[in-house]
């Protein structure tokens, strides 16, 4: 019985101290191999009474099991250690994140229009819109443009098809958003500062133009406004919009038939290297057209041109958006290619505002 208490000892000994696998494997052969030791005490079984047999083989389970119980649970041990050391060595931390993707893509478009809308309603300028399809009367007779006019012409407007025997009168897809400021000052009266950004439509296509368009006006009527809250008003536009400290306009005479007088605004600007640079250079572009409101066009809206007065201005937001952005070719804003928009697209919910900085 000492002799196997002893044996127990030293071999549970062992393997409580033994290293690693290899050693573990010797201990095993040791103690429970063919020619191991509790093996050599199992053979000898035989050579006993049976009763002292059967005692002795009992008690020589007993340790068998237990050494074997405590070599597998020390085998298991050193796995896991192996096991952590390799995790430790080859640790990767998958909970960092991956390369970002967009959900969804933002057009350029729909970015400018959002730039737009945060810039002039920091001046105080509300969004205003109006139908798509317009009476003639709202796209062209309240805005003072006479019968004669090209843009009344069929080979410069689309005019809505009319059964035979309409009298209502002719319809045309909007050629600009100017039947909005109408619809505008009616409802509203003065004074009113609004923007009607929208689509609008004329039969032109090249590399410059499109048959549908999007466009942006503005309108300011009060008592006492006068060009040069206009040039103001444009000025900060043009800095905050372009994302520069300074700006500088040039105006131009010209005519429309709903501004009297009327401008054509040009922004100085170089263009070294091929790469647009705004507010500086020798260089002048045109991007809008202005003026003060014609009284005509007051009082076909309702507002009495003897006591109200304002300015108004409007700009391609297809044309603008192809200068900020550096984007060559106006056509393939309406092409539809997922990878253009990729790389000309802006990320969803990314809304601009002017302390985060518009494009940011």
């Amino acid at each position: 019985m000492d002799a196997l208490d002893t044996l127990k000892a030293k071999y549970l000994t062992a393997v409580a101290n033994v290293g690693d696998e290899a050693g573990l494997e010797d201990l095993r052969v040791a103690a429970l191999g063919k020619k191991g030791e509790i093996s050599a005490l199992m053979s000898g079984l035989g050579k006993m009474e049976p009763d002292q047999r059967r005692a002795a083989g009992a008690m020589l389970n007993v340790l068998k099991d237990e050494i074997d119980a405590a070599l597998r649970a020390k085998k298991a041990a050193l796995g896991d250690a192996t096991l952590n050391e390799r995790l430790r060595s080859e640790w990767l931390d998958v909970t960092l994140p991956g390369r970002p993707r967009r959900v969804g893509t933002i057009h350029p478009v729909s970015q400018v229009m959002e730039e737009l809308t945060a810039i002039f309603a920091d001046m105080g300028f509300a969004v205003a819109e109006g139908p798509q399809v317009e009476s003639d009367w709202y796209n062209f007779d309240a805005l003072n443009i006479p019968p004669e006019h090209p843009a009344r012409q069929e080979h410069d407007t689309f005019f809505m098809n009319r059964a035979e025997g309409d009298n209502r009168p002719p319809h045309v897809l909007r050629t600009h958003t100017s039947p909005v400021q109408i619809r505008a000052m009616a409802a509203q009266g003065a004074p009113i500062r609004v923007i009607a950004p929208g689509r609008v439509y004329r039969m032109d296509m090249d590399q410059t133009h499109t048959p549908m368009f999007h466009q942006v006006e503005g309108l300011a009527i009060d008592r006492n406004i006068s060009m040069a809250n206009l040039k103001w008003v444009l000025e900060e536009f043009c800095r905050a919009f372009f994302e520069v400290p300074s700006v500088e306009l040039r105006f131009r005479a010209s005519h429309f038939p709903f501004t009297e007088p009327s401008a054509e605004v040009d922004i100085r600007c170089s263009w070294e290297g091929g790469q647009l640079k705004i507010g500086q250079g020798d260089k002048w572009m045109e991007i809008l057209g202005s003026g003060m409101v014609h009284p005509k066009v007051l009082s076909a809206a309702g507002v009495n041109p003897d006591e109200w007065q304002g300015f108004a201005f409007g700009m391609g937001i297809d044309r603008i958006a192809m200068l900020k952005y550096g984007i060559p070719d106006l056509r393939a804003f309406f092409e539809s290619d997922l990878r253009w928009l990729r790389h000309y697209g802006f990320a969803a919910l990314n809304m601009p505002d002017l302390a985060g900085g518009l494009s940011a």
